[in-house]
């Protein structure tokens, strides 16, 4: 596992640096317009890329959003993606205005992971779901089930970074990873487990308590 860094995520240092070189070849220049316009956006893509930590409950059983957003759906499936069987699905929605680094909803190893390439769909469309370019990981849990947290390439986003490998163990809250410029995550959960999370809820990653493992 990477050693992420605090507060800005270290994938979005290129675009950062990419924007200071210009808006200083504009000031350089003496074009005030065009500096002031790389000025904002600059900041605006440092402030995307902000990794703040979070503060989590000390509940034992809590089962932790993976993902700063909206929950869009909430429902239960009959065939969970690389593992099958039934299980509850929760989607969150990440606007270019959330936090983007992804964690992990529970404490368990990464078991496996599987990266599809696909289209670009706006990320809150169902059909994003199946076609988008997405990123499955595979974690063992407590009580020895699966979950599954699924990174889907949004309508913006061209680029869908893990940071977990297999055979990590990971923490609940811990940094699995980020999604460029809009998207959204899918988290399977098992049928057993006490359903927390609303439709249309706003959530942060690694601090909303979306259910309760048993």
């Amino acid at each position: 596992m990477k050693n992420i860094q605090i507060p800005i995520a270290y994938e979005g240092y290129p675009f950062i640096l990419l924007s200071v070189f210009v808006t200083l070849i504009f000031a350089f220049l003496g074009l005030t317009c065009p500096t002031l316009v790389c000025v904002g956006i600059t900041a605006f893509v440092s402030w995307f890329f902000r990794d703040p930590s979070r503060i989590q409950s000390t509940h034992e059983n809590a089962i932790f959003s993976p993902a700063d957003g909206k929950i869009i759906d909430v429902s239960r499936i009959k065939n969970t993606p690389h593992i099958g069987g039934e299980a509850w699905r929760i989607s969150i929605f990440m606007s270019i205005f959330n936090v983007h680094v992804n964690r992990s909803p529970i404490p368990g190893k990464v078991e496996s992971i599987f990266y599809k390439p696909g289209e670009f769909y706006s990320a809150n469309l169902s059909k994003a779901m199946e076609k988008n370019e997405q990123n499955a990981i595979i974690i063992k849990g407590p009580g020895k089930k699966y979950y599954v947290v699924v990174q889907v390439a949004g309508l913006i986003a061209r680029r869908i970074v893990c940071w977990a490998e297999q055979g990590d163990v990971l923490k609940a809250g811990q940094r699995i990873g980020i999604i460029r410029f809009g998207s959204r995550v899918d988290l399977y959960l098992p049928v057993d487990v006490k359903i927390k999370a609303a439709l249309n809820e706003h959530v942060r990653g690694g601090e909303t308590i979306l259910g309760l493992w048993k």
